[in-house]
């Protein structure tokens, strides 16, 4: 609604409020004039109180217009913050009028009198009224563009600033939470009818507590005393059993949907793109998938149990009261939009709090998640206090939250008791006259008190569900967030040929990592892997080397340029069938918490033992594995902590080698083998090459000088390529490289390399070691 608008039918509706009360007192009052009735006001019998509520709305309506005309910018933003003050005095107001009611029909009992009706509806329909303009005066702002928010105004009036939006319950939330029950809704279904006769027998009971009163009290009568005994007894003994029932249907049903959860959270996880991890700590995720989803799934069922059963008893109470003392029931309900105004600021409150609880969680297990995972590192620099000290850091924040959700509580608390008591006191002493005056019986009172106490708890227990679903959806939310979000890389290829060569060509790469997009790795990169062939990368660190692996793999896109497997772009392969041709081994190989041979087969089906044994004997790793107590069943411990760091390459590239891959990468997959172990899976890798293309990453010379080709890499960019000896007379960047790991070269030795190394030319330029 257009700014203006507001402020003209807030104008407009103020007129119209003062006219209308006037006339409706008018013609409601027996006073000759305003001036007598104020001179000779009677709370019983006028109305002039209820006609006054009209000058103090048409005071709040025009101070609102007048603070927006004021400064349009702040105005708004007062009205916002003062929305819930604003909220409890307009219910105040209408409150009076109930109020009013109650003591008219005290004498007047004015049942067929329309002024008086008129006057009581209508202040309560200008009362919401008044709220509404109160609102869209602060939800709006003169001068606002058409199509932006309040919030984006603010942002740019105030330099850029957005201020946090009030975080509202989100129903779509909890109705997405309920859906994920759907194959559960027959239990539930049985749950609910349990649900409903427990709640039937804790409804009556107040009643015939009452009818016990008055059988011994008032009509002395010993039948009716021990019917109404022997019927509280049945309901006593059947609510029990049909709680029992309902109880344990929701605790199943829930548990049900914890696994559902859990289960599509797994499953989206597994399926994003490999930069979502470079981007995520891993401790947040497994947060997300172990606390979030216990949080919602305990959090939901037990609420959702709570909300059902205090509803339906709230119901069925609420009809008991009105049929025992419809003005007692009135009285009672003029306390509980208090308490429910306060639920809905505190849990407002908690659902932020329940937020920040569960990230700052999640940064704390992350943190002990690294520190567990990486626990040999810390103790060799024996850095375990500094570890404990920044783990009990993020241990602090959580506590300042949890002090935080304390004083909420208490604060909370504080309130709903103070109304209940004061509520309870007038309830007590309202009765009390209607007792004695005859209008009731000592029993109804009776019985209408523990129906308000029911009421109480009805209204606490949804108060408490609100600030528990609170906490449910933020943590839902986060749990969503990872299930609906789409993979920026899709790997969704379907090429799938019967025969792959496995040549291999980079063409005109260029690629930064996405957490880092402004910092390039590869440069306009180009080169080809011919099949049959060894070629092998070399390079400073940083020069990209890894991350042509990566890209080979289809780990992650590049910016430009294309990578082609058999003259077809990499992405069109599917998943699968690209993984199954194109293997790798790199330096750190990660074992699964499993047996040697769930590894070596891993990914595959229904592998032979003596397929997984003739891999093992290629990759030199057979006669270690038998030395085992347990060979091949033998386990490898987390991420292969009971293997050696060359007993776990050797059985990762037999994992590799059990696939038969046309192509094969390894990436210093040897550096942690002797040189006898390395020798014997390059000889068993070479004399079983049959056309496969084999990429190799090292730095030490004894693995790459054999290589058919070898590319020199730097910054980027393929700045050398060709054989060992071609390279080493060539000079440059790789003859450096070799150079550096022949350090016990003696001077003649030394200079017969650099001979080798350097061209004709620039060698003069080379002074002799004693000239130096």
């Amino acid at each position: 609604m257009n700014p203006c608008h507001v402020v003209i039918f807030s104008l407009l509706f103020t007129a119209c409020d003062l006219t209308v009360c006037t006339v409706l007192y008018r013609w409601s009052s027996r006073r000759v004039s305003i001036i007598q009735d104020i001179v000779q006001f009677d709370v019983f019998h006028s109305m002039l109180d209820v006609w006054a509520s009209s000058l103090l709305r048409a005071a709040i309506s025009l101070g609102a217009v007048l603070g927006v005309a004021w400064n349009p910018l702040a105005g708004p933003r007062r009205l916002q913050a003062s929305l819930t003050p604003m909220t409890l005095l307009c219910y105040l107001i209408a409150s009076y009028t109930v109020i009013k009611l109650l003591l008219f029909f005290e004498e007047e009992k004015p049942v067929l009198d329309p002024w008086f009706w008129s006057l009581l509806v209508w202040t309560w329909v200008s009362s919401a009224v008044t709220l509404l303009t109160w609102r869209q005066m602060g939800e709006n702002v003169p001068g606002r563009r058409e199509g932006r928010s309040y919030s984006e105004v603010l942002e740019d009036q105030e330099g850029g600033q957005k201020p946090e939006p009030e975080s509202e319950i989100s129903g779509a939330t909890v109705g997405r939470l309920l859906a994920y029950s759907k194959q559960d809704s027959g239990y539930l279904t049985v749950a609910f009818v349990f649900l409903v006769l427990c709640t039937l027998g804790e409804i009556f009971s107040p009643y015939y507590t009452g009818l016990v009163i008055d059988g011994i009290v008032v009509q002395r009568s010993l039948k009716q005393f021990s019917e109404a005994v022997v019927i509280l007894a049945v309901l006593a003994v059947g609510s029990s059993f049909s709680a029992g029932v309902r109880g344990g249907l929701f605790t199943f049903t829930f548990a049900r949907l914890n696994i559902r959860i859990r289960n599509l959270l797994f499953r989206s996880l597994v399926s994003q793109e490999i930069a979502f991890f470079d981007e995520n700590h891993t401790g947040d995720i497994i947060s997300r998938l172990t606390s979030d989803t216990t949080i919602v799934s305990d959090v939901v069922s037990e609420n959702v149990n709570v909300f059902l059963r205090s509803a339906v008893k709230a119901v069925g109470v609420i009809v008991f009261m009105f049929s025992l003392s419809w003005q007692l029931s009135l009285l009672t309900f003029l306390g509980f939009p208090i308490i429910m105004l306060v639920s809905r600021v505190y849990g407002k409150y908690y659902k932020k709090l329940a937020k920040e609880v569960q990230t700052a969680l999640a940064k704390a297990n992350s943190t002990a998640e690294e520190t567990i995972s990486a626990i040999k590192t810390v103790r060799s620099f024996a850095n375990e206090e500094t570890e404990a000290n920044v783990y009990s850091e993020k241990l602090q924040q959580v506590y300042s939250l949890y002090k935080k959700e304390a004083m909420a509580y208490t604060y909370y608390v504080w309130s709903t008791g103070f109304t209940q008591l004061v509520l309870q006191i007038s309830i007590l002493y309202y009765g009390g006259h209607l007792v004695i005056s005859g209008q009731t019986t000592s029993g109804n009172l009776i019985s209408f008190v523990i129906y308000e106490f029911l009421l109480g708890d009805c209204m606490e227990s949804i108060g408490s569900v609100y600030g528990g679903l609170m906490q449910g959806v933020g943590a839902a939310e986060k749990v969503f967030e990872f299930i609906d979000r789409k993979p920026k890389m899709v790997n969704d290829g379907t090429f799938a040929p019967e025969h792959l060569e496995g040549k291999v060509e980079f063409r005109n790469v260029t690629f930064a990592y996405p957490t880092r997009p402004t910092a390039q790795v590869l440069t306009d990169l180009s080169f080809t892997l011919y099949p049959g062939k060894v070629t092998a990368l070399v390079g400073p660190s940083g020069s990209g080397k890894s991350s042509c692996v990566n890209i080979l793999e289809n780990f992650y896109p590049v910016q430009e340029g294309e990578v082609f497997l058999d003259d077809q772009a990499i992405q069109l392969y599917e998943h699968k069938y690209l993984h199954a041709r194109v293997s790798m081994v790199s330096q750190e190989p990660v074992l699964f918490a499993r047996s040697i041979h769930s590894n070596i087969s891993y990914g595959l089906s229904s592998v032979p033992l003596e397929v997984i044994v003739t891999a093992a004997k290629r990759a030199n790793a057979h006669n270690f594995i038998m030395e085992l107590p347990n060979g091949y069943d033998t386990e490898t411990g987390e991420k292969g902590a009971q293997l050696s760091g060359g007993q776990k390459q050797r059985v990762a590239i037999a994992r590799s080698l059990i696939r038969n891959p046309r192509v094969l990468i390894l990436d210093e997959a040897t550096s942690a083998l002797d040189a006898e172990s390395e020798h014997a899976i390059q000889q068993a890798m070479n004399s079983d090459l049959q056309g496969r293309t084999l990429l190799i990453i090292a730095h030490r010379l004894s693995t790459v000088e054999k290589a058919h080709n070898i590319i020199v890499l730097d910054r980027g960019r393929v700045v050398q390529q060709g054989t060992h000896k071609d390279l080493m007379e060539e000079g440059g960047l790789y003859s450096q490289l070799v150079q550096r790991q022949v350090p016990g070269l003696g001077a003649e030795e030394r200079d017969h390399t650099r001979s080798l190394c350097v061209p004709a030319k620039e060698s003069r330029l080379i002074k002799p070691a004693g000239d130096r």
